[in-house]
């Protein structure tokens, strides 16, 4: 494996070395390659845990920031945006966690968990919620959730969704819903029917930008070289939802994210409306109370709200962030000062934290040292 794995690092990439190193999930070929899947629109590490695609769906990169640069996404299961390879611990964890995602139409107990992998019940929770930001039941309850929504998204009526996502009755689905999906799942399943969601794309140094808003607040900020893409994501996202354009009733927001792009002193508390887990809000607080100008690891953002080896699920709560700008996700950066991943591409990532530094002297330089000083006493 050594051998192969210092073939991969010689350039060009030796694309037949590089698919028997994906095949054989091999380790020791991290970081010397990422592949992506063109039918997903992922890229990952080459000992990703996930079932391996048809060859024909794989390209190679060199680098993470060239996947992201081709349309790429990160994967959510191995973090191959990130430099450090998993310790044991966060093995016997992803174990667990597998195990989890393969039995979630069986009750799960701790106790279950604790005979499965020959650990004490507490040693097995406090770890498990250490490395992943929840709990085994928590974690179960995510992924319920997460196959629930692919299940009505691929076309299932919300019953059948239910009990093939493990749920043994509907109402404790619908007991969650409104917390976890911001709408019940016959709603969901409709594509948003009910929902009032206005929206306008305007242009910007950074390309198009999309705003979308309910009444209670700013729900989506995300970025696109074209009106056309951008619109037909939200629209896939909530097909039956009464999307209106609203140029009039988003300018508060439009004219404030445009002053901050202009570099004017501004401030991105707005109110917001996205909906998702306790532990992604604690995440995007976190964020929030970055200073302009300023940086934070993804393990210093872990540390920051009380769960220090969270890293991975800290790297996952940024990159589901729907909200660009107004939830910083862009300030988040590896510990070695690379820039990372950016869900709407690094290039603008490291425009944003440019335009940041060259105004914050001027404009944030006594808010960034008042916010810092604020974290130093927390």
């Amino acid at each position: 494996m050594r051998a192969r794995t210092e073939a991969i690092k010689q350039a060009p990439l030796d694309e037949e070395q590089c698919w028997q190193a994906i095949m054989s999930k091999d380790q020791t070929a991290d970081g010397t390659f990422v592949f992506a899947v063109r039918s997903t629109g992922i890229y990952c590490r080459p000992s990703c845990p996930a079932r391996r695609p048809t060859r024909q769906q794989v390209t190679f990169f060199h680098q993470p920031e060239e996947a992201e640069a081709a349309g790429f996404r990160p994967c959510r299961r191995c973090y191959p945006q990130e430099n450090s390879v998993p310790e044991p611990q966060t093995e016997m964890v992803e174990h667990i966690a597998r195990y989890i995602e393969t039995h979630l139409d069986t009750p799960l107990h701790l106790a279950d968990l604790s005979q499965q992998f020959h650990l004490s019940p507490y040693h097995l929770q406090r770890t498990f919620k250490r490395i992943k930001g929840m709990t085994p039941r928590q974690y179960a309850e995510f992924r319920r959730l997460g196959y629930f929504k692919e299940r009505l998204q691929d076309g299932a009526d919300v019953t059948s969704a239910l009990y093939d996502a493990g749920y043994h009755s509907s109402s404790s689905m619908y007991g969650r819903a409104p917390a976890q999906l911001g709408m019940t799942p016959t709603a969901y399943q409709k594509g948003g029917r009910g929902m009032q969601i206005g929206y306008t794309i305007v242009g910007s140094f950074l390309g198009y930008i999309l705003i979308a808003a309910t009444a209670r607040g700013v729900a989506a900020v995300r970025f696109g070289d074209s009106e056309a893409a951008l619109q037909a994501e939200l629209v896939q996202e909530y097909p039956e939802a009464e999307l209106e354009r609203d140029e009039e009733g988003l300018r508060p927001w439009v004219r404030l994210l445009l002053d901050y792009l202009q570099g004017q002193p501004t401030s991105l508390a707005v109110p917001l409306d996205a909906h998702a887990s306790t532990f992604q809000w604690k995440v995007w607080e976190a964020l929030r109370a970055i200073p302009p100008g300023g940086t934070r690891s993804y393990r210093e953002i872990a540390q920051a709200i009380g769960q220090p080896t969270a890293v991975q699920a800290v790297a996952h709560a940024c990159a589901t962030n729907p909200v660009a700008v107004f939830i910083p996700c862009h300030r988040v950066v590896r510990s070695n000062g690379e820039p990372g991943g950016y869900r709407w591409g690094v290039g603008r990532k490291q425009q944003l934290l440019a335009l940041e530094h060259a105004a914050a002297p001027q404009t944030h330089a006594g808010e960034a040292v008042l916010a810092t000083n604020r974290e130093m006493l927390i």
